[in-house]
């Protein structure tokens, strides 16, 4: 799980409705709890570290960037359950992502490659498709924003970042982590869609290499190599290399939209590109790249089947989607869920601790049982072993059916909060 620290002196016990356990993370929006609600579920509480009491203009945008971003699908992202804009500080929850951040697992194990590095690119290219079908812009996208969950990486802390550019331009500060940053940021010109897909790049040729691909520090030397010089894609090959480099071009309009990136990764070309298959067929097919075993070679990606959803489930267009519904402890979270498929389920509950510890004891009272009675240590090992396996594969497939419908894709009980799963008790309303 992201590390948490023990909270200090000075830091809040709690914030509205949500008691604070400790702290995920701080930077220049604020600092990040992990919470829990009134059902003592977790989630993460954002402090915004901004005053809005005395700012209308920046209240309001945070208002309509708040709204746009609780539209935004679940699939591949941590949703956005609470806002309180009138507190002091103003918070912002969301579901809170059991995993390690992609910056973390990187600085820990090194770079990622294969298949992981393929689902990487095309769950976090998801959420940025899902994102910006809702008319948000992420505006920091980083490794420290991707969480790697156990059912794929989660883009978290998008539509606040924007929301923040407002208040700050009237100080001058620019918000953001430079080596992810797109060169129209650094021009002071108008943020887009595209400055995410260039820190979509920036964010996987990191996970493939190690290092940002314009270096980290100072950060004006950053800045003049964001601006003026190619990337160091060293580490990175074939068509991924290809496409990251075409991301990271300095002319936000040579870019491609994320769900052209999405659809390249997996697979779609010349005419299949360009029919542009509905958004919903398209994300679908990349839940099950994320979910599967995808081909050794990142640059070679599955094309998806075309029955992979019918046209008539596609996700409706912008302009046809409702408004944000209120969320509670039982009810559904904005926006279409995910389907709690049955190799998900077995995915879950394949490492659950519980089972694991069940079996290895069974495993080793058999064990036990087989050297009494052959006073043989290989007769022990091997009635060990299948005790083991025979209990394992019975727990598994029982607890794969009972949880049916009840995994964090459907809200239910077992549901994971972010930063970092389930929603909080009561309405989740955006107070403005």
């Amino acid at each position: 799980m992201p590390d948490v620290v023990p909270l200090g002196t000075y830091d809040p016990r709690a914030t509205g409705p949500y008691r604070l356990v400790g702290r995920l993370g701080a930077g220049g929006q604020g600092v990040v709890y992990l919470g829990l609600d009134g059902q003592e579920n977790r989630v993460a509480v954002k402090m915004i570290n901004v005053d809005l009491r005395h700012n209308p203009k920046a209240k309001s945008q945070f208002v309509k960037e708040i709204t746009a971003a609780r539209r935004v699908a679940s699939f591949c992202t941590a949703q956005i359950l609470f806002a309180d804009l009138d507190a002091e500080p103003p918070y912002v929850v969301s579901e809170y992502i059991e995993g390690p951040t992609l910056q973390r697992r990187v600085r820990d194990s090194g770079p990622i490659s294969g298949n992981a590095l393929h689902r990487l690119a095309v769950g976090t290219a998801a959420a940025l498709a899902a994102i910006h079908l809702s008319d948000v812009v992420h505006c920091d996208l980083k490794p420290d924003n991707v969480i790697l969950g156990a059912d794929g990486p989660r883009v978290i802390d998008f539509g606040i970042a924007r929301a923040l550019d407002v208040t700050e331009t009237q100080t001058s500060r620019i918000m953001g982590t430079a080596p992810y940053m797109s060169p129209e940021r650094f021009r002071g010109e108008q943020i887009g869609p595209a400055a995410d897909v260039f820190a979509w790049a920036a964010t996987i040729a990191f996970a493939a290499t190690g290092r940002p691909p314009f270096g980290t520090s100072p950060v004006m030397a950053v800045m003049n190599r964001v601006l003026h010089e190619p990337p160091d894609l060293a580490g990175l090959s074939g068509r991924l290399a290809e496409l990251v480099d075409r991301c990271l071009a300095k002319a936000p309009e040579a870019r491609p939209r994320a769900q052209e990136v999405l659809m390249l990764l997996l697979g779609y070309a010349g005419a299949d590109l360009a029919s542009s298959p509905p958004i919903g067929t398209v994300l679908s097919a990349a839940e099950e790249a994320v979910t599967m075993v995808t081909p050794s070679a990142p640059v070679e990606p599955v094309r998806p089947a075309p029955q992979a959803r019918p046209a008539s489930q596609a996700r409706p267009a912008p302009q046809a989607r409702p408004a944000p519904v209120p969320v509670t402890a039982a009810g559904p979270v904005p926006g279409p869920t995910r389907s709690d498929t049955w190799r998900r389920r077995a995915a879950r509950q394949a490492g659950d601790a519980w089972g694991i510890s069940m079996a290895i004891f069974l495993g080793s009272a058999g064990g036990a049982v087989g050297y009494v009675a052959s006073t043989t240590v290989s007769t022990a090992a091997l009635v060990g072993t299948a005790s083991f396996a025979v209990v394992y594969s019975v727990r598994l497939l029982v607890a794969t059916t009972l949880t049916a419908g009840t995994g964090p894709e459907d809200g239910g009980p077992d549901a994971d909060t972010s930063h970092n799963g389930p929603a909080d008790e009561g309405r989740a309303t955006l107070r403005s």
